[in-house]
């Protein structure tokens, strides 16, 4: 949906992205907010969350050593005050909700649904709240400042995804939406309907037709924006005076090489 030339080089290209100081520090202050609510709920504390930052960079850090050339001689910004950065978003967080009130049915759900065509959906979805009386609700942490009202639809498309999974799966329609933006402290909050999700399904299933077009043609075409300032692929993009590379072929059974077809199957990550 943001560029479809992106979309080619990350899926059907595969081509390696340099790792974000940004992203990072998003993927971090969700792991720690995840690992906040393995604690008792007296616990849940800001001292508490502000403790689990360093273990879980180190476990990030582990998992994933290329991560050290963000802080390299020359980086933006040090290892520290990258770290200063994710503590003030976590402290914001307890601005915006009490989690020794929460206990939360999920966390870091996967969800995958097939839908009636044949196309798979799937997702994590960062946790999901159950009310005693059984209404869902769904919450995803940003660690972006919150759009402008003229751009809160293309924000909530990812949610109103995930709900269309969950009522899919469940048989029930979300009862409440919440983007929680611990970058300025907001929270965006929608009710979502049967409409709204046949809606959604029916987006889906064009933006799948798309890529199947996209792909049986090989016309993946850029989508100039204000993202392109922070694009990895600007060398490659004709947009910039690149050339893309071929598109990746495999071998045919029935002998010459066809272009590799994306699956049939659509993430979270539109």
């Amino acid at each position: 949906m943001t560029c479809p030339l992106l979309y080619r080089f990350r899926v059907i290209d595969r081509i390696p992205e340099r790792p974000s100081a940004a992203a990072v520090r998003g993927t971090l202050v969700h792991a720690v907010l995840e690992r906040l609510f393995d604690l008792p709920a007296a616990e849940r504390t800001p001292e508490a969350a502000w403790g689990l930052l360093e273990p879980q960079w180190e476990r990030l850090l582990a998992g994933e050593p290329e991560l050290s050339v963000l802080f390299e001689e020359g980086a933006e910004e040090s290892l520290e005050e990258w770290l200063a950065r994710a503590r003030v978003m976590v402290e914001r967080y307890f601005t915006l909700e009490d989690p020794r009130r929460l206990e939360p049915a999920e966390r870091e759900l996967f969800v995958e649904t097939v839908l009636p065509s044949g196309l798979k959906l799937r997702g994590y979805v960062d946790r999901v709240d159950v009310a005693p009386t059984g209404e869902l609700r769904i919450v995803d942490y940003k660690t972006g400042s919150a759009p402008r009202a003229d751009f809160e639809a293309r924000a909530l498309f990812q949610m109103k995804f995930y709900a269309l999974v969950l009522w899919r799966l469940r048989g029930r329609v979300p009862h409440l939406l919440q983007l929680m933006y611990l970058g300025n402290g907001e929270v965006l909050r929608y009710v979502p309907d049967e409409a709204d999700l046949r809606a959604t399904e029916r987006k889906v299933e064009a933006l799948w037709q798309a890529i199947r077009r996209a792909t049986e043609t090989g016309d993946w075409r850029p989508r100039p924006g204000r993202l392109c300032d922070w694009c990895d692929h600007q060398e490659r993009c004709p947009e910039f005076g690149g050339t893309p590379p071929p598109l990746p072929v495999a071998g045919a059974a029935s002998g010459g090489p066809e272009v590799v077809p994306a699956t049939r199957d659509v993430s979270a990550d539109l």
